[in-house]
């Protein structure tokens, strides 16, 4: 379990990243603007922070810079609606540990937080197991996203990685359309849409048919 801090004012995105982190075993606390990121930031203990870069009072360049101005190495996982390769460059650069641009896939962002804790000093979190995700006889590989067991060896697309991600952390788990939609999609997908049986049928193309049951009525069950 990881203490994490989310920098972010859009009170529905950071709901929903707290929602998923919690429910992923983790502790949260919020900031709504950059001032008091950097203040929790320096001085709250955390081993793990989001940030968002259009903040007020202080924007999220501002504060990464000032973070790494003052020596702290916490990684940093910056989201953004700012996509440009310009931006991206400039965040990196910058100290940002890694980049994702929204609208983001919450499965691939909890992926990319147990990579950055993994690769902290303190990796006794879990090492090399904490990259990998085991389940019915596969492993999944959360840094380069192939999946092999059994003689099956195939890279995943990002959607298909966040779903696969998602079905295999909840092995036997009945989960709906609509919580996986929301998980691996985010919170402004279109709740009426098939992108969810779109992508488990690509999935089925590359892990085999049995590994993912449809729960007619209910959702998808990985076995």
């Amino acid at each position: 379990m990881a203490h994490i801090l989310i920098v972010e004012d859009n009170p529905r995105i950071s709901a929903f990243i707290e929602k998923g982190l919690r429910a992923a075993g983790h502790q949260t606390e919020v900031a709504t603007d950059g001032r008091t990121g950097l203040t929790l930031a320096t001085h709250g203990g955390f081993d793990l922070m989001v940030l968002d870069l259009g903040l007020p009072g202080l924007d999220g360049f501002e504060l990464l810079q000032a973070l790494r101005g003052q020596g702290h190495e916490l990684p940093v996982i910056v989201l953004t609606a700012r996509d440009s390769v310009e931006d991206t460059v400039a965040v990196l650069e910058g100290g940002a540990n890694d980049y994702m641009a929204k609208p983001f896939q919450f499965a691939e962002l909890l992926a990319r937080i147990r990579v950055r804790l993994a690769d902290t000093p303190d990796a006794a979190r879990g090492g090399a197991d904490a990259l990998t995700l085991e389940a019915g006889g596969l492993v999944l590989d959360q840094r380069t996203r192939i999946v092999e067991g059994a003689g099956l060896h195939a890279e995943l697309t990002s959607r298909e990685f966040g779903l696969l991600t998602m079905l295999m952390r909840h092995a036997g788990q009945v989960l709906s359309r609509q919580q996986l939609l929301a998980e691996v999609w985010g919170v402004d997908h279109d709740v009426a849409s098939n992108v969810v049986d779109v992508c488990v049928r690509q999935l089925r193309q590359k892990v085999g048919p049995g590994r993912i049951e449809t729960v007619r009525g209910a959702g998808y069950r990985f076995r």
